[in-house]
């Protein structure tokens, strides 16, 4: 057998846009194109979000294309000063090029903005058949072409234009290679379409659908704002009282950026359930995320306390946030300077800072409200009690029945009081210096804690009536309360006594490594759990950084899960004039190093953790990807998948 060569020529890097061509799953939906189209959208939203234009159209055409036009400033087509080629073919053809860094400074081109990665447009144009630039600028129209990525026509002046007439347009014809369907969402493209709409004051927004004889306009305008579309939210849903809606942004740097804040429109209902839509600089964030946790505690923390001050609470009876958020329906609007989501999707903002500025924003005016408005307050507050009752007894019920057959528990084990598949959550967590702040951090109503002592077991190639020989898994499974099965059937789950099971590991190398190996087990042995996404990773963070006091703004503690965060924190500091060098920086060694509060804070708090779901898009590919990995008899792929993907590779060694 031929032995590969290995030198220096072996190792590759990917230029430009070919990541994403190569890997387009990383960077967006590939259920359909119509998040590359709302990439493109989002751009003008962030123009008019800058108060840089007022007009935003959309064209669905018949071909299947998709045309973004907006009346902005137009992207720049000068010459890069570092890159020396058209800016505006920099920002389509390059990951990580684009105005959207340098927020902190004060002449920054887009203060807020829903960009952060710097890969959106160029997203599009890599995984575009085709894709026509014209932009309105400096008294010209200029156009670009791109086909599969690459300049297919060179930026070139077309004719002269009045100076103020201004903008930027895209028309984008998808590849289809790249999707699973190659037709846009209609409905998918008009809500993001109409949300830009309500969350624009002042900006008319036009959809355009063309037909076979006909084209279908649609022109969206809210004078009430979000109060209005949650008035179309409702949907014949009557509320307790009326529509709250408000908003507040910081006027005065106070830990907080000047501009930062939200907007919201909620309304409690007593026969539906609740519902929402929640935003961040714009973006949809449909997965919820801080901001949307900071308004669920703003209002629950209003209601539970105009209750007890008017002796309201039944004794034996604790409420919770989401006996209220289950009866809510709400619209929320959060502006954060420099946003943190989980992937490029952006479906889920994890920015701990918004957790605190949306609860605060939120409570004090809501609480005011109740207190002057008590026939409301009251009513809101019973159907609160009423829900904390219902669930009190769902719970009483499951333990009576439990109760009938005994299982013994493993030792490594710390268990919940609650029986509540809804609420309850296991961590798996490594050694016992991290198990010991783990159990001291939980909130033990909900959370249990399984100590693992070492590195789990590589269970790819272990035949399952052989799994139980490991003391280790065995243990688990008990916990966890399911038995191992193989993928396409139908096991067992009603002993299942966890709604989600995470892993919780050290932010390292180590901690990483055992966190495949659970996932190794959980994907071979107990497929249905990731089916049904039961299976979660918990993300602690590596950073902590304290911040001095500066004047009357106090003394703040902040986390960064990674060297990116980090670093953002660290601008944000400088921005607000802190010195760097009076910034103290601790790097977290593992989980053990961290004090129960500080566990609690940022890894298991509900509000503030950040709990990523695991979920599989791609069944045959990630079998492969597993098997390559995990199999003993796959060395050599192994091996030849290091040295093709080893550049990209963040290790900490």
């Amino acid at each position: 057998m031929a032995v590969k060569k290995y030198d220096e020529s072996s190792v590759q890097k990917l230029r430009g846009i070919e990541p994403v061509q190569r890997l387009p799953g990383m960077y967006t939906r590939t259920t359909d194109p119509t998040h590359i189209i709302q990439e493109a959208i989002d751009n003008a939203a962030d123009e008019a979000f800058g108060e840089h234009a007022n007009q935003i159209d959309v064209t669905l055409h018949r071909d299947g294309s998709v045309t973004v036009t907006d009346n902005g400033r137009g992207i720049p087509v000068g010459i890069h000063p570092i890159e020396k080629i058209p800016t505006v073919q920099l920002v389509f053809t390059e990951l990580h090029a684009g105005a959207k860094f340098s927020k902190t400074a004060t002449d920054a081109a887009y203060k807020f903005s829903g960009g952060l990665h710097g890969v959106g447009v160029s997203v599009t144009n890599a995984l575009s058949e085709k894709l026509e630039v014209e932009i309105k600028r400096e008294g010209a129209l200029h156009r670009i072409v791109f086909e599969d990525g690459v300049v297919t026509q060179k930026l070139k002046k077309v004719k002269n234009l009045a100076a103020k007439d201004t903008g930027s347009s895209l028309r984008i014809w998808p590849n289809k290679k790249y999707f699973d369907s190659p037709k846009i969402s209609l409905p998918d493209l008009e809500r993001i379409v109409r949300s830009k709409a309500v969350l624009l004051p002042g900006v008319q927004v036009t959809l355009n659908i063309e037909g076979p004889k006909e084209t279908t306009t649609r022109t969206w305008s809210y004078p009430e704002g979000m109060k209005g579309y949650l008035k179309e939210m409702l949907a014949g849903a009557e509320p307790v009282g009326e529509i709250f809606d408000g908003e507040n942004y910081i006027k005065e740097a106070n830990g907080y950026a000047v501009g930062e804040g939200a907007g919201w429109a909620f309304a409690v209902v007593e026969e539906a359930k609740g519902y929402g839509e929640s935003y961040a600089n714009l973006i949809p964030t449909p997965a919820g995320g801080t901001h949307e946790s900071g308004l669920r505690d703003g209002i629950f923390e209003a209601v539970k306390a105009f209750a007890e001050h008017h002796n309201m609470m039944p004794r034996g009876i604790k409420l919770m946030s989401d006996d209220l958020w289950s009866k809510t329906i709400y619209f929320l609007s959060a502006k954060v300077l420099e946003p943190q989501f989980h992937g490029q999707t952006k479906e889920k903002l994890s920015s701990r800072d918004a957790f605190k500025l949306v609860a605060t924003m939120v409570r004090d005016p809501f609480e005011l409200w109740l207190n002057t408005h008590v026939e409301f307050g009251r009513k809101i507050a019973e159907i609160v009690i009423r829900q904390a009752v219902e669930r009190s007894r769902s719970v009483q019920k499951v333990e009576r029945k439990k109760s009938s057959s005994v299982v013994m528990l493993p030792e490594k084990l710390t268990d919940c009081e609650m029986t509540d598949l809804a609420q309850n959550e296991l961590f798996l967590v490594e050694g016992d210096s991290a198990g010991g702040s783990a159990k001291q951090a939980r909130d033990k109503r909900f959370q249990a804690i399984y100590k693992m002592r070492g590195k789990a077991l590589n269970s790819w190639e272990v035949k399952r009536e052989l799994l139980f020989s490991n003391a280790e898994i065995h243990d688990i499974a008990v916990a966890i309360g399911v038995d191992p099965h193989e993928a396409g059937t139908e096991p067992d789950l009603s002993g299942l006594r966890y709604g989600k099971i995470a892993s919780m590991t050290d932010a390292d190398v180590d901690g990483a490594h055992i966190s495949v190996l659970l996932l190794t087990l959980f994907y071979r042995h107990f497929p249905k759990l990731l089916e049904n996404g039961n299976i979660y990773i918990a993300s602690p963070p590596l950073y902590k950084i304290d911040i001095p006091a500066l004047g009357k703004r106090p003394a703040k503690k902040l986390y960064a899960l990674d060297e990116d965060e980090r670093k953002s924190t660290l601008d944000r500091a400088r921005d607000d004039g802190v010195k760097v060098e009076s910034i103290r920086i601790q790097r977290f060694k593992g989980l053990g190093e961290m004090n129960p509060e500080q566990l609690w804070e940022t890894t298991l708090c509900p509000d503030t953790r950040r709990l990523l779901q695991v979920r599989i898009e791609d069944r045959e590919a990630t079998l492969e990807l597993f098997n390559m990995l995990m199999s003993k008899r796959e060395s050599e792929a192994r091996c030849s998948w290091m040295e093709e993907k080893g550049d990209q590779v963040e290790a900490d060694v």
